[in-house]
């Protein structure tokens, strides 16, 4: 089983669900799923508000696929692996929907991306999240537009330099999450009312609401090109091939 991106539409809540047996990591072909889901909720008059959230029990996402990142040979195919981490944050971005996440576990690299750039996020306090390319002499140059946006540039700094675990008490205190709680079932009993509350609002306010959230984004198109370009050079070279290829070993 390689995973899957399904969607549904409950309550006129948009439903974006992910999932990958080797801890919700992101392939390419998930990662244009899911941009595919979101796009196609924003424009479907029916839902009015999208959850994003992945299956399980376990992480709410590893990141970039390790045995994806094994098999990159050639720039191109490394460019647009990258490149698809942006532009399912582009889809998010550009939705005139707000975009709830639900982070039921552990995130890392490119799955930090995807929470930062929700307009919201609840999660459970065992959430801890970890920026782990720098250790694998890569970087995370494609997520940083969302993630510094989200964070701020000293608290983003601090966590591509310092590769280690940051708890969910300390993403709360940064503004990557917005909730924080004890058991999945509090903040899944919480996002049914929040979800419904949110339903009953004004979708053209909402709309308006998104613009103003994002306006000075609209060059993000270009950056995350470049960026892509830039991580899939040093994802290429020696070094990293090697730091990667002994870590699979393990």
């Amino acid at each position: 089983m390689e995973g899957f991106v399904k969607t549904e539409i409950i309550n006129s809540v948009g439903v974006v669900s992910f999932y990958h047996p080797k801890g919700n990591s992101l392939p390419s072909n998930l990662l244009s799923d899911l941009q595919k889901a979101i796009e196609n909720l924003s424009a479907d008059d029916s839902a009015k508000v999208i959850l994003l959230r992945s299956e399980g029990t376990g992480a709410f996402c590893a990141g970039a696929s390790f045995d994806e990142l094994l098999r990159l040979e050639d720039f191109d195919s490394a460019k647009n692996f990258f490149a698809g981490f942006g532009r399912v944050i582009n889809a998010i971005r550009k939705s005139p929907k707000f975009v709830i996440g639900r982070v039921q576990g552990k995130v890392v690299g490119g799955g930090l991306g995807l929470v930062s750039a929700c307009d919201y996020v609840v999660a459970v306090k065992t959430a801890s999240v970890r920026l782990s390319e720098f250790s694998i002499a890569i970087g995370p140059f494609v997520i940083s537009c969302a993630v510094e946006r989200k964070i701020g540039k000293s608290a983003f700094t601090q966590m591509t330099i310092d590769t280690e675990w940051y708890d969910a008490e300390w993403c709360l205190s940064k503004g990557l999450f917005n909730k924080v709680f004890d058991s999945v079932e509090e903040m899944d009993k919480f996002l049914d009312g929040f979800l419904q509350t949110l339903v009953g609002r004004s979708s053209k306010t909402q709309q308006e609401l998104k613009k103003l959230f994002w306006r000075d984004t609209t060059n993000w198109d270009a950056m995350f090109d470049e960026l892509a370009e830039t991580v899939a050079r040093l994802a290429l070279s020696p070094e990293t091939k090697e730091i990667i290829k002994n870590l699979a070993k393990k």
